[in-house]
């Protein structure tokens, strides 16, 4: 909207599922100016808060890019080319998750990837999480200041994540470890989930647990295949930002939110690192002095 306001004509690429992972999101309770939305509500509003600043919205499935030199290029699934002088990266991440059927189906009926999301909405209920690294032991931390109790599931005998967050787990009466597990059944009924059946994994016993919420932290996937090669990535595959910027390691491209972003993962950090990107993008522009049409600033997301 910022290259809108500016202008410029920008184009916004919309992919596979547009709005990402807030369309799975229940209530978002730290957006500015709302106690309370629902993450595809938000999203509605900001999809038409975008076309009344006059940004083309596309559908589209782009398959190929080539940032090697400007303009660059974009090509679709039918080989419909787009070309820009410069490119906003918004393609985000993807949770991990179990892949079990009974997941699904509990998927927002009390199956997250977010305590930070939906733990206000198990104040003073049972909830587990799964994961052993540094996230599952952040969300099961976080947990505590809502739920009565949280048990944190790992299918080892140790966790992953550092000693400093091990010790704050060891520390709170909140938490308690089941090891050598792994959830091998979703249990729920019309109002939700109810409890899981755990796994042992060295002898595959099956036990049942009575929880109200599961969290799965196993990790996120930055949808960055696209770019491989051509933007540098560290080894988990996030886009590498110039500190204080979004400006990635290809002058005139840029990126935004979870793409770049797996600390925080919240739409409102989202939102002001696209604000950030579409600010720099204009001023890349500007320095260009170049003419823009209405293919030279897209916004991939």
């Amino acid at each position: 909207m910022e290259l809108s306001c500016a202008a410029l004509s920008p184009i916004l690429i919309e992919g596979p599922q547009p709005g990402g992972q807030l369309m799975i999101t229940t209530d978002v309770e730290n957006w500015p100016g709302d106690e309370s939305v629902l993450g595809p509500d938000l999203m509605a509003r900001m999809g038409d808060q975008v076309r009344k600043a006059g940004v083309d919205l596309i559908s589209d499935l782009i398959v190929s890019v080539d940032l090697s030199c400007a303009p660059f290029l974009a090509i679709d699934d039918r080989g419909m080319r787009y070309t820009a002088d410069t490119i906003v990266v918004a393609t985000g991440a993807s949770a991990r998750w179990l892949g079990l059927d009974s997941e699904t189906v509990y998927r927002g009926r009390g199956v997250s990837a977010c305590a930070t999301c939906d733990g206000f909405f198990y104040r003073n209920r049972i909830c587990a999480v799964v994961g052993g690294g540094n996230t599952a032991v952040e969300e099961a931390l976080y947990l505590t200041n809502f739920a009565e109790k949280v048990y944190l599931i790992h299918r080892r005998d140790t966790l992953r994540a550092d000693r400093t967050n091990q010790a704050r787990l060891a520390a709170n009466p909140k938490v308690e470890m089941i090891w050598n597990a792994e959830v091998a059944e979703v249990i729920g009924n019309d109002l939700g989930v109810t409890g899981i059946a755990l796994r042992d994994t060295r002898d595959g016993t099956v036990s049942c647990q009575q929880v109200e919420g599961l969290f799965v932290a196993i990790g996120h996937d930055p949808a960055t295949a696209l770019f491989d090669g051509q933007l540098h990535m560290d080894e988990e595959g996030y886009i590498v930002v110039t500190p204080g910027s979004t400006a990635t390691s290809v002058p005139g491209v840029f990126a935004a939110g979870d793409v770049q972003d797996k600390l925080f993962r919240q739409a409102v950090t989202s939102a002001g690192m696209g604000c950030m990107a579409a600010l720099e993008a204009e001023r890349f522009l500007a320095g260009k002095n170049s003419s823009v049409s209405i293919t030279d600033c897209p916004f991939v997301a």
